[in-house]
């Protein structure tokens, strides 16, 4: 079978007109595993309420991020892209979630190509429904529908491969070897915990309380957001010799009234700065690209809230990127898929 592999990220506006941003924003947040709610409830809050008012804000913050070339997730997605395509002789390809350069337009390609086996590898280190599990679910529809001939498989979440352990604490040291600063914060894209909930396989066992995380050989693990990022944590912070009380783990981008996993990165960080921190680093692992929620949220957002309540230093460290180490764990990883039978997602 004549075997390929495709990249997905998450995607981005075409521009930051408000126009690009409110279609994109639409295709997002209408995914039923981004608000899993009723379609009814979704529509309304979606198309009646948020696209009312959101996308002129979004576009004012995409504005303060955007780079000469175009979306910073796109362009750093696509030097990734070359890296790894040039690190392997398997046909590499790149599509979005959300947005252009879609899903349907990448099998499109390999179908093209003569390519009727496929690696789909999510670029998200954890898995969450709103991410890892609505690019496959897609995917596999897109299969039935349109390529029947073609089989999928994919690489599950990485968080715990040594290989992007090591990428990972590489990156975070070499910024902050000759760094003076007090605390590590570990940022990670929040989600409200009733995804943690519905992505339980144990019936009940996570208790979200922060405990049965760190539970060894649980069940529920395979798919728990909340313990994978907490181990990705871990697993830095023991590569890194970090000490405890230096370092800590929260959780950003939270939207609406429901709960969502905590403690939230911006109120950390309010009250590390009230309690006297002055030096703060902090770093994003949920994404290997550098995007709107890294580049402005955290960036921008978080280093004014520290600011204002007495914090002097906020060092943003960029995520992985284009790398060239992290392009060749890629690449290894792709020739490991291609020298063995694969399976249908």
């Amino acid at each position: 079978m004549n075997k390929g592999v495709l990249l997905v990220n998450l995607g981005s506006p075409d521009s930051t007109d408000p126009k690009d941003v409110k279609k994109y924003l639409g295709e997002f947040l209408m995914d039923p595993r981004v608000i899993d709610v009723p379609l009814w409830a979704r529509t309304l809050l979606v198309k009646g309420i948020i696209l009312n008012t959101r996308p002129k804000k979004s576009a004012a913050a995409y504005k303060k991020i955007w780079w000469d070339e175009g979306s910073p997730l796109i362009v750093l997605s696509e030097r990734l892209q070359k890296k790894v395509a040039d690190r392997t002789p398997i046909h590499v390809g790149l599509a979005m979630r959300y947005g252009a350069m879609s899903i349907k337009e990448g099998l499109q390609k390999m179908h093209d190509k003569g390519i009727n086996e496929v690696l789909i590898i999510p670029l998200y280190p954890q898995f969450a429904m709103a991410t890892t599990e609505t690019i496959l679910v897609l995917a596999e529809e897109l299969r039935k529908e349109h390529f029947p001939n073609m089989t999928l498989s994919d690489i599950p979440a990485f968080y715990n491969k040594e290989a992007y352990i090591n990428v990972l604490s590489k990156s975070i040291q070499e910024h902050i070897e000759n760094l003076d600063y007090e605390h590590l914060l570990f940022s990670y894209h929040g989600v409200p915990e009733r995804h943690i909930r519905k992505s339980d396989v144990s019936n009940g066992n996570c208790k979200m309380d922060g405990k049965c995380c760190f539970k060894k050989g649980a069940v529920q693990h395979e798919f728990c957001y909340r313990h994978q990022c907490e181990l990705t944590t871990v697993q830095v912070a023991k590569k890194l010799g970090l000490k405890n009380g230096t370092y800590s783990t929260t959780f950003q981008s939270r939207l609406g009234f429901d709960p969502w996993l905590q403690p939230y990165t911006d109120r950390t960080i309010e009250r590390m700065g009230k309690e006297g921190i002055k030096k703060m680093a902090i770093v994003t692992p949920a994404f290997v690209s550098d995007c709107l929620e890294t580049l402005e949220e955290i960036a921008m957002e978080g280093e004014e809230i520290f600011h204002e309540v007495g914090g002097e230093e906020f060092t943003t460290i960029p995520c992985i990127n284009d790398r060239d180490d992290w392009a060749d764990v890629l690449a290894t990883w792709i020739k490991e898929w291609a020298a063995v039978e694969t399976t249908v997602v």
